[in-house]
């Protein structure tokens, strides 16, 4: 007689990952209701609190938890301790690097996004929602000029988007064997280009930095006669890079100087346009940015001009076949690929397969208000940082160091008898003074070996009130270190 296998016991179905709809509200309106009260307490919060912070780091370092923790208390640590020691940059007085913002809006498509969990990295997975994204990268296709022949893609990030298009330029440019390609780029460009060229495969001594004129522009007559002289050396140039709206002072390169060099050398001619892009949007930031839509690709930030939270980049190229070709990849488990123009597999564009849906955070506060006030709040900064500046050249011992040409100055306090390591001591105080008093939070750079003070206006919760309240303190704190 056959021996009959051992009865089993039923198998175990766990739930606890599958919430209830009175628990999953009750999770939402607990969480709403400490993200209203820091919302709207923001103005008064601390600027930038992160004193201790290797004690805070050290306090929540802890083992992979087996058991689970009482929700509210879990929140109160976020809200009450963690959140506050940080760097306040949804605050109106955040005026350091360069402010995003975190419209409420996309944190509300970000759960949408999140609790449906679309996959949109293929078109055919979730078609209306993949033309959803694609519509995005259309919209700013025509804020920049470009034609219908674009394409792009959103990222995380500037730095992803620019290394995405430095391998799509290298690709399109360079031959496989690519290490004799030069990447030409000013001293004020963002580092993350450099960043790109490395993970792309150049040594760094490939990257070849041009020096900058007195408004910190890239010299177009230098680029071009590092470009003949490395042609006569037996290099490559290949790609030049230019800046639309720098981190240090905020300068917009020539780009159609750029763009005829490139055209006539026969370069990709790459934008970093993180910062200033959305500066499209209004008259002034097109006057700016004559040229930029000759560019063979573009990289915006909507984290910043369009004040999302963090975490949302695009790039955008001409040609967008090329953008295609430099990162199409096909699988035996994937399903057919878009041959239709109209629609566009994400996948085959960008180097990320896996991703979120990144679109809707922009979709949503587009559709709800339309661009105008977009356009309108950029205008407003562009207004703000004219005031200020007129503010601060009327403040006695303040020497601007770096105009705006989009929404940043630079700035510093001069006292006579004083050499530079003495003035660049007296600045750091100045810079520490003004900080100090927790109204605005400023951050500082180096140009030509100046200690300087920069102003940074772009979140859309910054106004006239606060830059009132920012040069109060700025002239109170000149009177303190003098």
């Amino acid at each position: 007689m056959p021996t009959q296998p051992p009865k089993r016991s039923s198998p175990a179905h766990p739930r606890e990952l599958e919430l209830s709809s009175e628990a999953m509200r009750r999770m939402v309106d607990q969480a709403m209701a400490r993200i209203v009260a820091h919302i709207e307490s923001l103005p008064v919060q601390s600027m930038a609190d992160v004193g201790e912070g290797v004690d805070l780091a050290r306090s929540v370092t802890e083992p992979l938890p087996q058991t689970g923790s009482d929700y509210c208390a879990l929140l109160d640590q976020l809200f009450n301790r963690l959140i506050p020691r940080s760097y306040n940059t949804a605050s109106p007085g955040y005026l350091a690097y360069i402010p995003g913002g975190g419209i409420f809006h996309a944190a509300v498509a970000d759960l949408i996004a999140d609790a449906t969990n679309r996959y949109v990295g293929v078109w055919a997975a979730a078609p209306g929602l993949a033309e959803i994204e694609a519509n995005v990268v259309r919209w700013f296709s025509e804020i920049v000029g470009y034609p219908q022949s674009a394409k792009g893609i959103l990222t995380t990030g500037g730095s992803m988007a620019n290394f995405t298009a430095l391998v799509t330029a290298r690709r399109e440019k360079l031959p496989d064997d690519f290490l004799a390609g030069v990447v030409y780029a000013s001293d004020q460009v963002h580092h993350s280009v450099v960043k790109a060229a490395i993970m792309a495969g150049f040594p760094e001594a490939n990257v070849v930095e041009i020096s900058s004129d007195e408004k910190y522009r890239i010299r177009t007559s230098e680029l071009e006669e590092r470009i003949t002289a490395d042609r006569c050396n037996g290099r490559t140039p290949f790609l030049a890079v230019g800046s639309a709206g720098t981190t240090n002072t905020g300068a917009v390169d020539d780009l159609e100087a750029l763009a005829g060099i490139a055209a006539r050398e026969r370069l990709w001619l790459h934008i970093d346009a993180a910062y200033g892009g959305f500066f499209m949007l209004t008259e002034r930031g097109r006057n700016a940015m004559r040229g930029i839509e000759r560019a063979d690709s573009i990289v915006m930030d909507p984290h910043k001009g369009l004040f999302l939270p963090y975490g949302t980049g695009a790039l955008l190229v001409r040609d967008g076949e090329a953008l295609r070709r430099a990162h199409e990849i096909h699988a035996h488990y994937m399903p057919p690929m878009q041959e239709d123009a109209d629609h566009v597999d994400f996948c085959l564009y960008s180097p990320e397969l896996s991703r979120d849906f990144r679109g809707l955070r922009l979709w949503l506060p587009f559709k709800l208000h339309g661009i105008a006030p977009f356009r309108q709040n950029l205008d407003e900064k562009l207004d703000l940082i004219g005031w200020v500046t007129e503010e601060l050249r009327r403040t006695a011992g303040i020497k601007i160091i770096a105009e705006p040409q989009l929404t940043i100055v630079a700035f510093r306090l001069e006292a006579p008898g004083l050499g530079d390591a003495e003035l660049n001591a007296l600045n750091r105080r100045l810079l520490a003074a003004i900080n100090a008093r927790d109204r605005v939070y400023l951050t500082a750079t180096t140009l030509a070996g100046k200690f300087v003070i920069r102003i940074c206006i772009l979140s859309f919760r910054t106004h006239l009130d606060r830059m009132e309240a920012c040069m109060e303190d700025i002239r109170e704190s000149v009177r303190e270190v003098l």
